[in-house]
């Protein structure tokens, strides 16, 4: 057998730290965190849940095998406190600790890891959000109630990064159709820092501390989530203290909240992309086209051509207010040993080149200047984007105007965050805004793109962003998987997303900056994850909620003056040390400084 090893219930509020002024809240008076969303929940199941509001929900809900630490985003404990693999890697022990207990009370078993992996591999709709992971296992058998075994069919450098919810075997086996559970029975049965005791579909979502949890109970009472339409009306809200933490705002709003009396500011790296989805042909796992996309876009000549027509940095500039990067591959700068950098040849904005090379491929223009393919059919399409994101609209625009110097006509859809989904899953549509966050482990974000990641003919059983299936991608996908050298299996990833630069399924427009705002005449203050520049919420994992720190005014209303930054350190900053990150709050006059 390989090395063992032990790993402590890591807490990430180890060395909390609250601000000389807060005081403990009085018992009678619930404290809750507050938090603005403004995208939709696809699911509670966290089976078939792929956007980012809901695997937070998810993750608040349910530990996973082994989680990313707070601090540096190692693999630490989860349901897990030990591993250890062969010397082969074929085969991984895991060891579940006693004492660990669902929300119902009973115990948490390595049966219920083995039963959560074991229906993920027997029924295609349970694999649909993370079926990736289990797709190589070859067995997974609890040999008791502490210890469960995985086999693989070939080595996998994911073993520590499964980033799939364990749920309960006593509550789960006995749901009949996984595709049918909405997993909205309160409350619901979990085994996280929070159980879910209310849900009111693009309403709110409510949690409840969980007093049992095996990391000790939360600070505070409630976690609820309050759906907003807009970023801008978010922003607002917390301006106006009907909520305590806001993220994923615009420059726009992050600006206006500068100057903000009992608000800090949080400008992190993000570890999202935001991208165009070119529909390359939607189609089945079995290769069956689905869907009405353009029939041009096929095409990689037409894909590369739209690709050069866009201007990245003007959209950087103009609609992201500076506060991101440049898009090169699926990898954000965050993650840099996964990161590519400088894809080779690296596209640069050049429309003229983009319209010679449709000329030289036959895409001729007409009398009104659109062009036509050579079977005939205008470049008319459809661009859909997030009703819930100004961002889409914004950009929008930017696009039409881009792809209209090259002769084509981009008509803007803006839809709800549901409607866009459905479209984008059965492949109606030419154009799609979408995005992602992304994993200490590139597996999950790299698998959206291979070929048995497309659905079945029920449009089930498999999640992809852009329908891509290409063959040399699958390939180096393999090779990656099984490579444990971290410099090989950097250069192999780095590989895949040239390829899939070169092929363009979709434009990666940039990597935003996450833009946090929360109350801190509320709240002390929050563990950032990774603990240097990291981000509040969207994190991989649920220290930002888990670790929150009340203040004596938690629940009180808030007004007005002196904005702190949560970015750098400087003369005559106050630094406080929460959950082992470094929250810098500026004294006011200083100067500064997971799918959509």
């Amino acid at each position: 057998m390989g090395v063992r090893r032990r790993i402590g219930a890591v807490g990430a509020v180890v060395g909390l730290v609250v601000l000389p002024c807060a005081a403990p809240a009085q018992a009678q008076s619930p404290i809750t965190l507050r938090v603005a969303i403004t995208q939709q929940v696809d699911s509670l199941n966290p089976f078939l849940s792929i956007t980012q509001a809901g695997t937070e929900v998810g993750r608040l809900m349910y530990d996973y095998l082994t989680a990313y630490s707070q601090a540096d985003q190692r693999p630490v404990e989860g349901v897990a406190d030990e591993w250890e693999s062969s010397d082969d890697k074929l085969t991984w022990t895991f060891h579940v600790p006693d004492g660990k207990k669902w929300s119902d009370g009973k115990p948490v078993t390595a049966k219920d890891v083995a039963f959560t992996y074991n229906l993920m591999m027997r029924d295609p709709v349970a694999a649909t959000a993370n079926g990736s992971f289990t797709a190589e296992f070859d067995s997974v058998t609890a040999t008791d109630d502490r210890t469960v075994v995985i086999r693989t069919k070939a080595p996998q450098a994911t073993m520590l990064a499964l980033d799939i919810p364990i749920v309960p075997e006593h509550v789960w086996s006995a749901v009949q159709n996984i595709g049918e559970y909405q997993n909205e029975a309160v409350p619901v049965v979990g085994s996280g820092p929070f159980v879910l005791t209310e849900y009111r579909a693009n309403e709110f979502i409510r949690l409840t501390a969980n007093k049992d949890y095996w990391r000790g109970a939360p600070k505070y009472d409630e976690l609820v989530f309050t759906y907003y339409k807009t970023v801008d009306a978010a922003a607002q809200a917390l301006s106006r203290g009907e909520v305590d933490l806001v993220n994923r705002m615009g420059p726009a709003q992050f600006d206006s909240l500068k100057g903000k009396e009992g608000i800090t500011l949080n400008k992190a790296n993000g570890r999202r992309f935001n991208e165009i989805v070119i529909n390359p042909g939607a189609a089945t796992k079995t290769g069956e086209p689905i869907g009405d996309g353009h029939p041009a876009l096929k095409d990689v000549v037409v894909r590369r051509a739209i690709a050069q027509a866009i201007d990245l940095d003007e959209i950087i500039e103009k609609v992201n207010g500076g506060y991101a990067q440049r898009g090169t591959g699926l990898i954000p700068p965050v993650f840099p040993d996964f990161h590519l950098d400088k894809p080779n040849p690296e596209r640069v904005y050049d429309p003229a080149a983009a319209n010679k090379a449709l000329d030289d491929t036959g895409y001729r223009r007409n009398a009104e200047g659109t062009r036509v393919s050579p079977e005939g059919r205008e470049l008319e399409l459809r661009l859909i984007g997030h009703a819930s994101r100004a961002y889409d609209e914004q950009t929008g625009e930017f696009v039409k105007r881009f792809l209209a110097d090259i002769g084509i006509v981009v008509d803007v859809q803006i839809v709800s965050d549901n409607q866009l989904n459905e479209s984008t899953t059965a492949g109606t549509f030419d154009l799609a805004f979408s995005g992602w966050g992304t994993n200490p482990d590139p597996e999950s974000i790299l698998s959206l793109h291979t070929c048995a990641q497309r659905p079945n003919a029920d449009g089930k059983g498999g999640t992809t962003d852009t329908f891509f299936c290409d063959a040399e991608y699958d390939a180096l996908y393999a090779q990656q998987k099984a490579e444990f050298d971290l410099a090989k299996r950097s250069e192999i990833v780095k590989r895949m997303q040239q390829r899939f630069y070169d092929q363009v399924p979709s434009v990666v427009l940039g990597y935003d900056n996450a833009l946090e705002a929360y109350r801190s005449d509320k709240f002390a203050g929050f563990p950032l994850q990774p603990e240097k520049g990291g981000v509040i919420m969207a994190q991989n994992g649920v220290w930002g909620y888990y670790g929150a720190t009340p203040t004596d005014n938690a629940g009180r209303s808030s007004s007005g003056g002196s904005t702190a930054l949560v970015i750098g350190g400087g003369a005559g900053a106050l630094v406080v040390l929460v959950g082992g990150a470094w929250l810098v709050s500026r004294r006011r006059g200083a100067s500064a400084g997971e799918r959509e």
